[in-house]
């Protein structure tokens, strides 16, 4: 079988804007959570990156044109942003890589998923579409533009009534409480908008503005096509323009909806990385919340095993935490609140949101190695992947086991050779079925490693981040520390293990350096997702066994 390596890779994460940084950080056991304050003051930690695009300016200015950059800033929501300089990063670590990547053609792709995709830039937009909206409704349900309403109110007026009124179209059957009526502020506000919902279709001049508009809209395109497309533009909005301050309306809810909104959907991350890098070969965006990094880096390496690629940018990326994440992920009873740090297998109070992201490059290991590429931390094996089949957030213990016994055995990995292990571990009670499970499977003497307490739960990067901390680690012939202390451990899953890294890093050295490892992450939607890893060994040699050198 067709050896994969990973040769190289980028990261910004909470207090780590970039993957040398990342490796700093996990020297030390604190946690990198910090308030949250999205909502005011409130009880929230939640892991904000730390990140600055402009110190790309220069990469992206040497290789596209002046306005590149601005494009990218003006355009882009930080969930890209976030894994284009995770991307520009995975270059450093073999220099000529970027060149290979563009020259490969179509044996070159690019798999990057999101979990919840470009969050801040569908709240803001539809913020702003609601609020042209309500304003348009507003200016063509007043009075003066509406003749239905004027005689809905006259029969108001001549009632001597608030309460009932004149017909509109032959009933008032249908027609919202006046606002006038509404006793409560906060009501009053929305019983205002469900007023002028109502009215905006009633309104007189209405029809005879969007006539006008349509006569407007409907000019075509002329002559040579590029040319008599820029000038059909232009004159279209100059006569928008010209019509709107003729009514004195305001412009119409549908030209304020962001067009970001588009730039900015699922497979963004992916098709921006392949413009950065020239890469002409499938790009796509694999979404399986938080297994999605695990998933995208079974398809790549199963599409350079198949000699489809020789090399394939793999990744997840996140926002920064956000208010709705936070509100959503609390009603959902899974959240930390009380502003301190939840860590993994203790009080299973909740776990923390957090955002980022996880870039990888990996690459055929004798296709690579022939030029002179070097290979990062360690060797993936095997990605295992199933599904639960059975509740949207409360993992199951059948499907985890599922992923985990496949990842073994396409490793050929027997369970008694794995030295260490990382758990999806969230701080809630689903840590101790996952302990649990694990247990099923592997010996008492494997060292299990947590660090969501560390960074937080990144939606789709948190796998990501986990996994590039135990090929960290292992370079170094370390397992990096974790927050928790000694007497933390919850009792309950102290009973069923208790070898884990807690607050000191965990020499290598003591145990078998060279045998693998594992790593499990659990999605929302029950996808689950497990990476068996060894120590690298040389390429070709696919049949040695595990942790020989």
């Amino acid at each position: 079988m067709t050896q994969v390596g990973v040769y190289g890779w980028g990261v910004v994460a909470p207090r780590s804007p970039d993957i040398t940084a990342f490796a700093r950080n996990l020297a030390s056991a604190e946690s990198w959570l910090s308030p949250f304050h999205g909502f005011g003051p409130d009880n929230f930690l939640v892991g904000k990156p730390e990140f600055d695009f402009e110190v790309y300016r220069s990469w992206i200015e040497a290789r596209f044109p002046p306005n590149r950059f601005r494009q990218l800033t003006s355009k882009m929501d930080l969930t890209t942003l976030y894994a284009v300089g995770a991307f520009i990063q995975s270059l450093d670590q073999n220099p000529g890589i970027e060149e290979v990547l563009s020259a490969l053609g179509l044996e070159a792709h690019v798999y990057v998923g999101t979990g919840l995709g470009a969050l801040p830039t569908i709240h803001d937009a539809t913020l702003r579409a609601d609020r042209a909206q309500r304003v348009w409704n507003r200016f063509w349900a007043h009075p003066d533009r509406n003749d239905a309403l004027q005689r809905h109110l006259g029969g108001l007026a001549g009632s001597g009534s608030t309460e009932r009124g004149g017909e509109v179209d032959g009933s008032s059957e249908g027609i919202p409480p006046h606002p006038g009526t509404v006793d409560d502020e906060f009501e009053r506000e929305d019983a205002q908008n469900r007023w002028d919902a109502f009215w905006v279709a009633r309104s007189s001049h209405l029809p005879r503005f969007l006539s006008q508009l349509a006569e407007i809209e409907g000019a075509s395109v002329e002559g040579d096509v590029e040319a008599g497309k820029l000038k059909a533009i232009r004159e279209r909005e100059r006569r928008k323009a010209r019509l709107l301050e003729e009514w004195g309306a305001p412009p119409p809810p549908w030209g304020e909806v962001d067009t970001n909104l588009i730039w900015n959907i699922a497979n963004t991350p992916a098709s921006q990385i392949s413009m950065m890098g020239h890469i002409t070969g499938l790009a796509f965006a694999p979404v399986a919340a938080c297994s999605t990094f695990g998933v995208c880096l079974k398809l790549g390496m199963d599409a350079i095993r198949r000699g489809e690629a020789k090399a394939v940018v793999v990744g997840a990326t996140d926002p920064p935490p956000h208010h709705l994440t936070v509100g959503a992920f609390y009603g959902a009873r899974v959240l930390s609140a009380d502003g301190k740090v939840s860590k993994p297998l203790t009080g299973l109070r909740g776990t923390h949101v957090a955002g980022g992201s996880v870039i990888w490059i990996l690459g055929d290991r004798a296709f690579m190695e022939e030029k002179g590429f070097h290979p990062l931390g360690m060797e993936p094996l095997e990605v295992g992947v199933s599904s639960d089949a059975d509740h949207i957030i409360t993992p199951s213990r059948e499907g985890p086991t599922h992923a985990i016994q496949q990842a073994l055995e396409g490793s050929q990995v027997a369970p008694g050779d794995v030295a260490s292990w990382d758990l999806h571990a969230t701080a809630t009670p689903g840590d101790f079925l996952e302990v649990e499970t694990l247990r099923g499977i592997l010996p008492e003497d494997v060292l299990v490693t947590a660090r969501k307490g560390t960074f937080g739960h990144g939606m789709s990067a948190g796998g990501g981040w986990e996994l590039t901390a135990q090929y960290l680690g292992v370079a170094e012939g370390v397992l990096f520390p974790t927050p928790l202390r000694r007497g933390e451990l919850n009792a309950e899953i102290s009973g069923v293990h208790g070898e884990f890294v807690y607050d000191e890093p965990s020499p290598l050295a003591s145990g078998h350096p060279g045998r693998p490892m594992g790593k499990l992450s659990m999605g929302v939607g029950g996808v689950n997702a497990c990476v068996v890893s060894r120590p690298l060994l040389s390429p070709h040699r696919t049949g040695s066994p595990p942790g020989e050198d």
